[in-house]
This record gives C-alpha cells, sequence and structure tokens, in this order.
C-alpha cells in the first residue's frame, strides 16, 4: 500500500491539473457511479487526508479514491491516447488535461460536506500543514492508547495517525532505535517517535515535490526496509524481517536486533 508521501504527492499533480479548471469529460467505470456525470463542474482542489484522496467541485461533491495495494493516478495531456483502458475505474477531464484513475481500491462520488464519513476515523495526519502540539499530543494519546500493543502496529494505524506505511515505520523505527514488537506503552519517548516519522514523510514529500517525470522515487535507498540479511548501515548486523499483526492481516517488519531494542 503507497505510503503518505506517495499519495500527497497524486495529490499535488492531480490539483495542479484539475483545480480551477471545469470539467469536460467525467467517466466512472465502476457500477454504482457509472450514471454519475461531473460535466461542466470546476473542480476546487484535490487533496490527501492520510492515504485518502479528495477531488472537490463547485457542486458540492467529492470524488474519493484509496490506491490501496495497485492503485495510481496518470495525469497527462488533453487528448493524450489512453492506454490499459480496461484497467481505468475512474477519468476526469478538463481541456487541458486529463486523469485517470487505474486499480484503485476505492472509488465513489460523495457530497463534500459528508466527508468525515471517510475521514473522521483517521487520527492526526502526519503530512497536515497545519501540525501543532495539539495535533502530536492527539497522536500520542492514539498511539499509546493499548499500551501492550507492538508499537510497529500502532504506528501503522491509521486510526492512530494517519501517512505512515510498512516503509516510514520501519525506517522510523530503526532511527528511533525502538523493536517493532516493543509495546507502545514502554517507548520512552513516544512523542519523538511521532515527530521523527512526520519528519521523514516530509522530507520524502519535499523530494518528490521536485520530481516532474519518471519513478517519483529514484534511488531511493534504506536503513532497514527491503535490506533483509544485509548488514545495518550503523553496526553490520544482518538485517532481519518478519510478520506481524493478527491472522490474515500480517504486514512485513525489517529491523536490526542490536541497533533496536
Amino acid at each position: 500500500m503507497p505510503e503518505g508521501d506517495i499519495v500527497w504527492y497524486t495529490a499535488r499533480r492531480l490539483h495542479e491539473a484539475l483545480a480551477g479548471r471545469v470539467l469536460t469529460r467525467s467517466d466512472f467505470r465502476v457500477p454504482r457511479f457509472a450514471t454519475v456525470s461531473l460535466t461542466g463542474q470546476p473542480v476546487t482542489e484535490a487533496v490527501s487526508r492520510g492515504k485518502h484522496l479528495l477531488i472537490r467541485t463547485g457542486g458540492g461533491l467529492t470524488v474519493h479514491t484509496h490506491l490501496k495495494m495497485e492503485g495510481s493516478w496518470r495525469v497527462r495531456p488533453a487528448g493524450t491516447p489512453i492506454t490499459e483502458s480496461h484497467r481505468i475505474r475512474v477519468i476526469l477531464a478538463n481541456a487541458e488535461w486529463q486523469a485517470a484513475g487505474y486499480q484503485l481500491g476505492v472509488t465513489e462520488v460523495v457530497r463534500t460536506a459528508r466527508e468525515d464519513r471517510i475521514t473522521g476515523h483517521l487520527g492526526p495526519d502526519l503530512l497536515d500543514p497545519d501540525w501543532d502540539d495539539g495535533r502530536l499530543r492527539e497522536a500520542v494519546r492514539r498511539l499509546t492508547a493499548d499500551p501492550d500493543r507492538p508499537v510497529a502496529e500502532a504506528l501503522l494505524d491509521q486510526r492512530c495517525v494517519a501517512g505512515a506505511g510498512t516503509i516510514f515505520a520501519a525506517e522510523t523505527l530503526f532511527l528511533g532505535g525502538v523493536d517493532p514488537w516493543r509495546p507502545a506503552g514502554s517507548v520512552e519517548d513516544p512523542g519523538a517517535l511521532v515527530e521523527l516519522a512526520r519528519r521523514l514523510l516530509d522530507a520524502s514529500k519535499t523530494k518528490l515535490d521536485q520530481v516532474t517525470t519518471g519513478d517519483p522515487r529514484p534511488g531511493r535507498q534504506f536503513w532497514a526496509y527491503g535490506r533483509a540479511g544485509r548488514p545495518c548501515r550503523r553496526c553490520g548486523t544482518p538485517i532481519r524481517r518478519g510478520q506481524q499483526g493478527p491472522p490474515g492481516q500480517e504486514r512485513v517488519r525489517f529491523w536490526c536486533p542490536n541497533c533496536q531494542e
């Protein structure tokens, strides 16, 4: 599942292409919304909320999508031939640009005034531009609400903090020196851990913001994620890989048994 920085980057590209322009094409290829047309409506903005994408229109409607595991949005100049059309779930276009959503895990249209039913359960968004001490305190409260829960599980739970995925959970815990299985309630400074995750996502967001074409994560190197069996960049101990989570909801973990306690 994409990390919050990728979702933020996608929202930014959609906003640049669609916001302030009137839709000339609206094509929903999911049964429930196949007859919905937003043609003629102006797009006011496209934003991310955790891992959710919200494209709002002047007509008081919001196109809500979630990339899940396989989804993506492709933005191209209007009139560009569309490929792999069988994988498309929605197309939104104006006189200059067209945006096609491929294999989206969620595609729906809701009233903007009722967006809370989609995102209201989420914890504080690590990429919220209005991040402040109040949001930090709320994130810590949610992260430690179940003190016996493994901290990696809590950090990945979007109801605690929104935006971190498997990659940034692994990197945050490595740089924080925290074992993924440590109970959340025993973490000495959970606030510092949340701030570290936020800084990592924000730094990645800044790098993505400088990308105009191609892979948004060129040459990315990690401390722990994806490095199972390879020597730790700090101490040389082989990085471990394991599964964690309730049956059927296991997620992969990468950590250094020496650097993370």
